[in-house]
């Protein structure tokens, strides 16, 4: 009996092992049919890419073999350490105003410190046009297709690179009809409502042109806070969503879940692992063909995704340009009294600077508020250190401070940094942020000694000494 159990044991063991070890070969097996399926139907098919393009009429193993060496190929941008890429969103020639741009996002990838940024644009905001004067930015997409058939996105991508002077090196423009279906393949998304929302003015879903009232084009939608398990039509409506009550109500909240939402496909797509369910694969490949317009190429969009699909949640940087009362755009009123959003500053300088140095170690935040309050610093040297001055001043001109002079104190024995406020702690960011950088007191006024070097000072600016 205690033979036959060793022998048992023996076969046992042996026959798990030959398990494994075929178990795995399956999986290998498996693997390479999907990815050759996979290629096949890219590369067959047309996806993305124009059908006299010369990489169409490769075979299918030479195909294989450029996407492998293509890993090695530069993005557009990546030789700048900046990636930028114009996510435009749209209801499609099935809704009303379908051609207007309903999501503008402009994403950055900082490949050097594995960073991204997420900023959104608001639809509102006019920018110049050629030939067509101010126009409303979400605009620019439906302007150009009346022209040309998917020029949206670059007409869009290159209107932006010119008021926030960068280059935008892709656009990507989904079709929200294949936004929900796309979602809907996965099962729906997971998304943590901050707040909750109730729009009693959320247009049905392919009854927004109903003719007969416009009592019947809408419901009211309701989410409630917390995590929620959403479809593709409730994460639309989510996005979407313009007339919420409280803090969800403005069209810049909405940008904030818009941002959520593609966070929260992203994080789908990593936990489904989609690699080994062809079916799910070609569902989404038709999806994308369908509803998708992009000047990225095949291996383009694998690079990006091999390289930032694991990117931290704390890597990402989420900004929303807004008209808050320390935002960078205001409310106004065009020509025919439609509502718009202009810069606060008159020109584009602020936005400039929030984009080109979103990575920036400066608190980009800081340096837009210390800006917009126009605090005008002068710098005296109290110390025996030459140039040092002059050292501080480059420091504060980075976050944002106007230097109006910089000179040598007559008292050069000073032990410690003294702000003098002759604001009154009416400019609060400022101060903050000025205490933080130089490590000093602060003091309400001038001193009597200071006031009396001052007056010197004048003194000799308007009499000069002549020269024998």
């Amino acid at each position: 009996m205690s033979l036959y159990q060793n022998k048992t044991t023996e076969y046992s063991s042996r026959d798990k092992k030959w398990f494994r070890w075929l178990k795995l070969l399956f999986k290998i097996f498996c693997f390479l049919i999907i990815f050759f399926i996979i290629n096949f139907i890219i590369f067959s098919n047309n996806i993305l890419i124009s059908s006299d393009s010369w990489f169409y009429k490769m075979p299918v193993v030479s195909s294989i073999k450029y996407l492998a060496e293509s890993n090695y190929k530069e993005l557009a941008g990546e030789a700048d350490d900046r990636i930028n890429i114009l996510v435009l969103g749209m209801g499609g020639k099935n809704h009303e105003g379908g051609y207007l741009a309903d999501t503008i996002m402009l994403i950055s990838l900082k490949p050097s410190i594995n960073k991204v940024s997420m900023i959104s644009v608001p639809r509102d905001l006019i920018v110049p046009i050629d030939g067509m004067g101010w126009k409303k930015i979400n605009s620019i997409n439906a302007y150009a297709e009346m022209n040309k058939e998917n020029s949206g996105g670059l007409a869009t991508s290159q209107a932006l690179s010119n008021i926030l002077n960068i280059p935008i090196n892709y656009f990507v423009r989904v079709d929200f009809d294949g936004f929900v279906n796309i979602i809907d393949k996965f099962g729906g998304i997971e998304i943590y409502a901050e707040n909750a929302l109730k729009d009693c003015a959320d247009p049905i879903w392919g009854e927004e042109m109903l003719q007969e009232s416009y009592a019947l084009r809408s419901k009211c939608l309701n989410i409630k806070k917390g995590w929620q398990t959403m479809d593709g039509l409730l994460a639309l409506k989510y996005a979407r969503s313009r007339h919420a009550l409280g803090p969800e109500g403005s069209d810049f909240a909405r940008a904030k879940r818009q941002q959520k939402i593609i966070e929260a496909i992203k994080n789908k797509i990593l936990s489904e692992h989609i690699l080994f369910k062809p079916k799910l694969i070609l569902e989404i490949i038709n999806e994308l063909q369908n509803n998708i317009s992009t000047n990225l190429k095949i291996w383009e969009m694998i690079k990006l995704w091999n390289t930032y699909k694991n990117i931290p949640q704390n890597n990402i940087i989420n900004k929303v340009i807004d008209n808050r009362s320390d935002g960078l755009l205001v409310d106004s009123k065009g020509e025919d009294g439609a509502y718009i959003l202009i810069p606060r500053t008159g020109d584009f300088t602020q936005l400039q600077n929030l984009v080109q140095n979103i990575f920036s170690d400066i608190q980009v935040q800081n340096k837009i508020e210390i800006i917009s309050e126009k605090a005008s610093v002068e710098i005296r040297n109290g110390t025996l250190t030459n140039g040092f001055a002059k050292a501080m001043s480059t420091n504060l001109e980075q976050h944002g401070f106007d230097i109006t002079n910089i000179s040598n104190q007559s008292k050069q024995n000073l032990q410690k940094s003294i702000i003098y406020d002759l604001t009154y702690g009416e400019k609060k960011k400022s101060l903050d942020v000025l205490k933080k950088i130089t490590n000093a007191n602060v003091s309400l006024g001038l001193p009597q000694w200071l006031i009396n070097e001052i007056k010197l000072d004048l003194v000799e600016q308007k009499n000069p000494v002549q020269p024998d």
